[in-house]
Formats: C-alpha cells, sequence, structure tokens
C-alpha cells in the first residue's frame, strides 16, 4: 500500500483537514497517478455534509483530476510514464451490464464506482478522491489530457465539462440552434461555451442581472433576467433546447413553456422536487430529460473537442489550505466559476 497525503472530512461536521490515507500498488491494469490539479465541485461539499445521505467517513472529496502517470502496471497498454491524464466521477463499472458495453458507465445496471464517497467492486473498501497527492485507477477509466491544454482549466472539464457537453451532443444540439441556459454557474459557464463551440445561438437564463455582462463575455449571444415582469411570457416558444444547470427548486413549466414545439428541456442539477404541469409537455410536444455525466468513450470525445475548439473553464486556483474557506464562498456563489486546487500546495509528493 501506498501512504498518501490528503485532506479528509471525518464527519458531517467536521472541516477538511490534513489525513493520511492508503493508495493501493497498481495492480496488472492499474496507473498511479500525480494529482497536479483537483477541481471543487458543488456535490463536494453536497456529500462532505452528507445532504445527500449514506456520506462515507473519513471522506477525501474530488473528481475533477488532472495529473502524471508515475507508474503503471505490466499489462497496462494505453498509458505510459509521464502522460498527462485525468480522472472523473467514476473509477470503475460493472463492464458487462448493456449501458457499460455500450460505453454509458455512468448508467451502469449494477452501479458505477464513484471516484470518492463509493467502495469498490467488493462493496467493502473505501474510494477516496483527488484533495490528495495520488491516486490509483483502472486504465480503462483514465482520460488523455490534449497537449498544451491549460491544466488548472482542464480540471473542471472531468465534471463540469462533461456534464454539460453530454446532453448537448446526445440530444443533437447543432449550428443554428437556438439554445438557452438556465443557470450561469460552474455547469452553466461550461453550457453556454460548449454550445457556442457547436455553432448554436446562445441565450441566458438567469434570475441575477448583473450576470449579463459575464454571459456575453462568455460567449452568449444574449440574456434574460428572468426576475423581470412578463419575461417568460414575452420570450414563449422561443428556443428549440434548454440546458437546466440550475440545483434550486424552481417552476419547471415557466422554462417549459419558452420551448418550441418538439423542443427539449434536459435537466444536470438535482432540484428540490417542483410542480410540473402535463400540459406543458403536451400542448407544443415538449420534452422533459435529465443527463449525467458521461462515459469514457463521450469524456474523451468532449476533451479533444475542447481542445480543437480552446474550451477550458474559467477558474480561481487555490492552495489546499484554503479549502474550507473555498466551501463558503461556493455556497455564496462567490467564485467565477470554478475553484481548483493546486494539489504542489500539499507539500507532501506522493510516495511511489
Amino acid at each position: 500500500m501506498i501512504p498518501t497525503a490528503a485532506y479528509a472530512a471525518t464527519s458531517a461536521q467536521s472541516l477538511l483537514e490534513p489525513h493520511t490515507i492508503e493508495r493501493r500498488d497498481p495492480g496488472p491494469h492499474d496507473v498511479l497517478i500525480d494529482i497536479l490539479y483537483c477541481g471543487i465541485c458543488h456535490s463536494d461539499i453536497h456529500q462532505v455534509r452528507d445532504e445527500w445521505g449514506g456520506s462515507i467517513y473519513p471522506m477525501v472529496p474530488g473528481h475533477e483530476i488532472v495529473g502524471t502517470a508515475v507508474k503503471i502496471g505490466r499489462h497496462v497498454t494505453k498509458w505510459k510514464i509521464g502522460d498527462t491524464v485525468g480522472v472523473g466521477y467514476f473509477v470503475d463499472s460493472c463492464k458487462t451490464c448493456d449501458a457499460c458495453k455500450d460505453g454509458e458507465e455512468q448508467y451502469c445496471e449494477n452501479g458505477m464506482v464513484t471516484t470518492f464517497n463509493g467502495r469498490e467492486r467488493d462493496k467493502q473498501t473505501p474510494t477516496y478522491g483527488g484533495y490528495s497527492a495520488c491516486i490509483t485507477v483502472n486504465e480503462d477509466y483514465v482520460l488523455r489530457i490534449p497537449a498544451g491544454m491549460p491544466l488548472e482549466r482542464v480540471a473542471p472539464l472531468m465534471c463540469a465539462g462533461i456534464t454539460t457537453y453530454s446532453p448537448l451532443r446526445h440530444f443533437g444540439v447543432k449550428a443554428g440552434d437556438i439554445v438557452a441556459v438556465v443557470g450561469l454557474g460552474g455547469l452553466g459557464h461550461m453550457g453556454v461555451k460548449l454550445a457556442k463551440a457547436m455553432g448554436a445561438k446562445v441565450t441566458v437564463l438567469s434570475h441575477s442581472p448583473g450576470k449579463c455582462a459575464d454571459a456575453l463575455a462568455l460567449g452568449a449571444d444574449d440574456f434574460i433576467d428572468t426576475s423581470e415582469k412578463n419575461a417568460f411570457k414575452i420570450n414563449a416558444a422561443r428556443f428549440d433546447f434548454i440546458l437546466d444547470t440550475v440545483s434550486a427548486k424552481h417552476d419547471y413549466n415557466n422554462y417549459l413553456n419558452l420551448l418550441r414545439r418538439n423542443g427539449r428541456m434536459v435537466l444536470v442539477g438535482i432540484p428540490d422536487p417542483g410542480r410540473l404541469s402535463a400540459a406543458s409537455l403536451v400542448m407544443q410536444r415538449r420534452s422533459l430529460s435529465g443527463s449525467l455525466i458521461g462515459g469514457i468513450h463521450e469524456a474523451q470525445e468532449m476533451l479533444d473537442f475542447c481542445s480543437e475548439h480552446e474550451v477550458v473553464s474559467d477558474v480561481e486556483v487555490i492552495p489546499i489550505q484554503k479549502i474550507n474557506e473555498a466551501y463558503e464562498r461556493v455556497l455564496k456563489s462567490d467564485v467565477h466559476y470554478r475553484f481548483v486546487i493546486d494539489m504542489a500546495s500539499l507539500k507532501q509528493p506522493c510516495s511511489k
């Protein structure tokens, strides 16, 4: 086993503090990765504070990982020492169910193994995430980072990037489509950039008028302040596709009525259930769908797309010693648009 420096929470009420975990020595098909950067996702906070239930402690969060392969198993064929690689939301799946065979491991019918706050396939060994010096991952769940990309700005692509790319790609958003992105946070700002790179005409929908300038700077063609009187009425039946990134409770019907005939709204946030009127769907044959991250093949496609179109996340890089302060700032929406931890600040390289 490999003693590994990390930051962990020991309970739902505790702060994240220095901790030592053990990583497995690389097996025949494993890659040992020295972690360079790890993004902070709002879901990290939900799980650290047990807001979704079932949290496993001690917990080392983090699933937006970029690093360097420093050791590989004897049968590894996809990677070599020195490769710049990434790890996202999950690190294993059954590989035998229909979802896995289709390259959609995120929907593994037998349960994917999450990068942290989960258990390995033995159902006993806890998984620890990227707020740590290194991680050992099966080669099939490692992603290649294209050369030349700024690594600190790539880390959030492992979650925020693929979470927004997957529904845009799966549901066929294309050049000329009229697309709206609900919310302009960590997910929303990536939705704007990716939809724009796909050639769509993009409008940001937000109840915060102060975000208008940022939305346009990110590439949006228009901005709608949804707090304004008659905003929904004036823009009825305007959009082909709506990407809803908001996790706070809101009225789906208002947004569904912004769709044209045959339009689709996709949820990537998980808000408290709200009221949904069947008429909002039925009257114009609209659709309401959900989407969860993406499979390994699609995540690699996303990274290559982002490299080609120079799409990366807007980030604020912090040392890990500021992690608890960063959590509080995330809760106040005081970040543009993603925090990323520089893991060199851990000052305890992985013992190899």
